[in-house]
């Protein structure tokens, strides 16, 4: 691996409203491939959640499905069935441990499908490195949000790139 594949880069987007996150949201779901695990990081009401939601539903109504998306707060982990393969959206925020994210069964999900994991940090040692990292701040003037992506793996690359290009580059807000 060349020197320029193993350090990191990051995007920086400004998300000014609610409609911003979803949009990119989709603008990710189509991108994703089983083994992809999304890091999903910032303090209780930074757009983390609204983040997944919008980007599962978009890969369901892409197969023209339409199913709730509930926040998985309380069940740890929702899996949706899809034709490119399953979904895991965990909110980790009640864990005490990195022990508890094995008995969830995170570790084989994060080989086989795509992972979108709100409060990473409570993974600790268990982060895998392949993850692209996400992490939501909120801004002082209501529903306006900045987004810091980054990712240390060759996989991101190119996405990277691209969302350089199509987002940071102009005001999708």
């Amino acid at each position: 691996m060349d020197q320029a594949a193993s350090t990191a880069t990051e995007v920086r987007i400004d998300l000014q409203t609610p409609e911003a996150t979803a949009a990119l949201a989709r603008w990710f779901a189509p991108r994703l491939l089983p083994g992809d695990v999304l890091l999903i990081a910032g303090q209780i009401g930074a757009g983390k959640s609204h983040f997944c939601r919008s980007l599962i539903q978009d890969r369901l109504a892409a197969e023209g499905r339409m199913e709730d998306v509930p926040s998985p707060t309380y069940t740890l982990v929702q899996v949706y069935d899809t034709n490119g393969g399953e979904i895991w959206h965990s909110d980790l925020y009640r864990l005490t441990s990195p022990d508890e994210a094995i008995e969830l069964g995170l570790e084989d999900a994060f080989d086989q499908a795509i992972c979108l994991v709100e409060w990473p940090d409570r993974l600790g040692p268990l982060q895998p490195e392949k993850a692209l990292l996400l992490h939501f701040s909120a801004c002082s003037d209501g529903d306006a949000r900045v987004l810091a992506v980054s990712g240390r793996a060759p996989r991101w690359a190119s996405l990277l790139g691209d969302l350089r290009q199509d987002w940071a580059a102009d005001d999708r807000s």
